[in-house]
């Protein structure tokens, strides 16, 4: 019996890495294919570098986004989440808070990367963008990728992280200053948009010189968490949890309701307004 890890994820097809050094392709069985970058796996015997994959030995952790028609697996068995943002082009911070939600859901550590930090201009607008999660503490590394990277690799030490980004904010030059030789294809933004372009097209794990384990994934302009109730989604906010069972109704729902303890905390500067605003986009 074969095992290996997915180093790579192109929609049916998936590059293994297998224990002994080789590398194959892999083809699920059936219609299906339930299988994610980081995935351990077991195969069938090798004809012409190419086995079929059998099953996925149990996850510590699953990294997925979905609405109410898919999912779309992103990375299994990653410990951190790294989010990565730039001073242009525009970002978005519900997606921010949607990917930590996720990402604590699955008992993952977060990291937030302001790239492009060279364009000082943007710099001050980008940072107050980002000032709901610093407010938690959340680490936030600021560099640019095309210059240098270094300031990022203490975070990656010993973890196996995956970049989650929107198009354009520059995961895959990140990948490449931090990986020498990955080669992963980057291009320029698409100004006239306001956003990137796609250059990644599937997920792709490397070894980082370091130690640890970088995934690279395809850039998003969403990250639905159908999957997860609302009571799950609460959990997902850190700075929720010494409120939630405070308010009046045990049922609130943190709109229009009297007496609601995140309310009320937004209203004496307690909570970020931002931070209330993107739970209920969430919800809705």
């Amino acid at each position: 019996m074969l095992t290996g890890t997915i180093a790579a994820a192109f929609g049916r097809h998936y590059e293994i890495a297998l224990d002994d050094g080789r590398i194959v392709n892999g083809i699920p069985r059936g219609k299906k294919s339930p299988y994610a970058c980081g995935d351990r796996v077991t195969l069938g015997p090798l004809h012409d570098s190419e086995a079929q994959i059998l099953n996925h030995a149990p996850r510590s952790s699953l990294l997925y986004r979905s609405d109410q028609w898919k999912q779309k697996l992103i990375a299994a068995n990653a410990t951190q989440i790294v989010l990565v943002v730039a001073t242009e082009p525009g970002f978005s911070t519900e997606l921010i808070s949607r990917a930590l939600v996720a990402a604590e859901h699955e008992q993952m550590r977060a990291v937030i990367v302001l790239n492009k930090a060279d364009l000082t201009a943007n710099l001050p607008a980008a940072r107050a963008q980002l000032a709901p999660f610093t407010k938690l503490d959340l680490p936030v590394v600021e560099l640019s990728a095309l210059t240098d990277a270094k300031p990022l690799l203490p975070w990656l030490a010993d973890q196996t992280s995956v970049l989650v980004g929107q198009s354009g904010m520059g995961k895959s030059t990140l990948a490449n200053a931090l990986i020498p030789g990955a080669g992963a294809a980057t291009r320029e933004i698409s100004t006239a948009l306001d956003a990137g372009k796609h250059t990644t097209t599937h997920a792709r794990r490397y070894p980082l010189p370091g130690g640890g384990m970088l995934i690279d994934s395809p850039g998003l302009q969403e990250f639905g968490l159908a999957h997860l109730t609302r009571g799950e989604i609460e959990l997902g906010f850190a700075e929720f949890a010494p409120l939630l069972g405070h308010c009046r109704f045990r049922d609130c729902r943190h709109e229009n309701e009297p007496d609601c303890a995140l309310k009320a905390a937004v209203a004496s500067g307690a909570l970020d307004a931002r931070r209330l605003a993107h739970f209920l986009a969430i919800t809705a």
